[in-house]
C-alpha cells in the first residue's frame, strides 16, 4: 500500500499524517457508513449535534450528511487534513471543520449530542504489544481523550465508538465512573468483527462493569497473558486490523 509508514509508531505522527493527506483522497477504517448504519440509527437522531473526532479523510461524515445527519462538527489534528475537507466540503452547510487535539478540546462543556470515534482510538494504541495489558502512558493518553469526551457531552448524550477492539479489551477502558457513562456493544462484519460501542452520559455503569473498573485500579485482574499483539514493530498496523 502506497501510504504505509516504515514503523508502526509514525501512525502517531502528525508529520505522518500532514504527508499522507497531501495526496491520498480518502481512506475508511472498518469499513464504510452503510456497514454500521443500522446500528448507529439505533442511538443517533438525524437533528442532535455531533462531533466527529479524528475525522481524517474518511467519507464518513459526508454520508451521514447525505443521510440527513445535517450538524456535524469534524475534528482532526492534522490541518492538512482539516484545511483539504472543508474545502472538499463548502457546499455542505451545518458541516465545520477544525484542527484540534482530541486531549484538549475547545468547546464548552455539554456541547454536543453525540461525539464519534471511527479507528481514532485504536490509531493511538498502535505501540502497544499486548492487548490485555496496555502501558500507563497508553493509559493516560486514553484517559485525558475520554475525559474530554465525557466533559462536551450533553446529559443523556452518546459517546459512539467504532473499532475492532473487542469488549474483553475495550471495556477496560471504558469503564470508568468519572466518566458517568453506562456501555452497550454490537458488532457487524462477516468473516472479520468490528464493534460499536454506545456509551451513553448520565446512566450509571452496569454492576459488570463497575465490578470489572474495581479489578482493573485495584491491579487484581486475573485474565491471562497472551501472546503479543504486533509481533514486529514493522508489521503494518491496517494489516492487524484486518482490513
Amino acid at each position: 500500500m502506497e501510504y504505509l509508514p516504515g514503523c508502526n509508531k509514525r501512525y502517531k505522527d502528525v508529520e505522518y499524517w500532514n504527508e499522507r493527506y497531501q495526496t491520498e483522497e480518502t481512506f475508511e477504517w472498518f469499513g464504510d457508513f452503510a456497514k454500521f448504519r443500522h446500528l448507529l440509527v439505533q442511538h443517533v437522531r438525524k437533528e442532535e449535534n455531533i462531533l466527529m473526532l479524528g475525522c481524517g479523510n474518511s467519507a464518513l461524515s459526508l454520508h451521514m450528511y447525505l443521510a440527513g445527519y445535517t450538524t456535524i462538527t469534524n475534528v482532526d489534528y492534522s490541518s492538512v487534513c482539516v484545511e483539504s475537507m472543508a474545502q472538499r466540503h463548502i457546499d455542505c452547510m451545518g458541516m465545520s471543520w477544525v484542527c484540534m487535539d482530541a486531549r484538549r478540546l475547545a468547546f464548552p462543556d455539554s456541547s454536543f449530542d453525540v461525539v464519534m470515534e471511527k479507528g481514532t482510538l485504536d490509531a493511538m494504541l498502535v505501540e502497544e504489544r499486548d492487548p490485555w495489558n496496555i502501558s500507563d502512558a497508553s493509559v493516560q493518553l486514553l484517559h485525558e481523550v475520554l475525559k474530554e469526551i465525557s466533559r462536551v457531552l450533553k446529559p443523556g448524550g452518546r459517546f459512539v465508538s467504532v473499532t475492532f477492539a473487542q469488549p474483553h479489551f475495550r471495556k477496560k477502558v471504558y469503564a470508568r465512573q468519572e466518566y458517568g457513562w453506562s456501555i452497550n456493544h454490537y458488532h457487524y462484519g462477516d468473516s472479520f468483527h468490528y464493534f460499536l460501542y454506545v456509551l451513553t452520559k448520565g446512566e450509571e455503569l452496569s454492576p459488570e462493569d463497575a465490578a470489572l473498573e474495581r479489578r482493573v485500579h485495584s491491579q487484581t485482574d486475573d485474565l491471562p497473558t497472551v501472546v503479543t499483539f504486533l509481533d514486529d514493530e514493522n508489521e503494518d498496523f491496517l494489516t492487524n486490523i484486518g482490513l
